[in-house]
């Protein structure tokens, strides 16, 4: 019964520091220009007179297909 807490534990570990490193990546990555990421061509930006606006929808999409694909290839790996 110690055994379940346990492991939920080291996934919440696990998860929270790959959170923290896809973030670094997307925050250093926009600076640097790491990928393009964020300024993909179908990402909306808007630039008014006191007012800008802008929201990385393909960048949105291709984040959301490799985490989908890495989970689909995790999960068919854990299965086996």
């Amino acid at each position: 019964m110690i055994e379940a807490p346990t492991q939920l534990g080291k996934l919440f570990v696990i998860i929270g520091f790959v959170l923290v490193v896809l973030g670094l990546v997307l925050i250093f990555g926009s600076r640097f220009g790491f990928l393009g990421m964020g300024r993909l061509p179908g990402d909306i930006a808007y630039k008014g007179k006191n007012v800008a606006f802008y929201f990385p929808v393909v960048t949105c999409l291709l984040i959301s297909a490799f985490l989908t694909g890495v989970l689909w290839i995790l999960s068919y790996l854990s299965r086996r």
